[in-house]
């Protein structure tokens, strides 16, 4: 059985229809969850785990104005260096409104040994 990934670990490219960067080895885009290849091997295919994950609800009482928030996703390297910072979702509560957010880090392995050179303000 090869559990080969095409690529070298972490390469990206671009979902062709929510034109999300994604991994270059999704079969399905994390994104918009359309079917991005059928060639896999299931072995390859469902060896994603989920090494974090983290739900919360906020809750706006039925009384007071109204609260906005801002999703906002750091990535960090091991040195706490920041790698990626993104605005994931903005929006409002109003009295009685309710919001759950999920964050999911999904790990999947592959054979690629070889680590790239850092490279001094690279961000992914």
């Amino acid at each position: 059985m090869n559990n080969s990934r095409p690529g070298a670990a972490g390469s990206t490219r671009i979902c062709p229809h929510c034109k999300t960067t994604i991994l270059q080895s999704a079969t399905i885009c994390p994104s918009c969850r359309h079917y991005l290849r059928f060639d896999a091997p299931a072995s390859v295919a469902g060896a994603s785990t989920n090494a974090l994950q983290v739900e919360g609800t906020i809750r706006h009482p039925a009384e007071g104005g109204a609260w906005e928030y801002a999703v906002v996703l750091v990535i960090r390297d091991e040195e706490g260096k920041e790698i990626n910072r993104q605005v994931v979702g903005v929006g409002a509560l109003f009295g009685g409104d309710v919001r759950t957010f999920n964050l999911t880090v999904e790990v999947t392995p592959t054979n690629d040994t070889r680590r790239p050179p850092k490279r001094p303000g690279l961000r992914h």
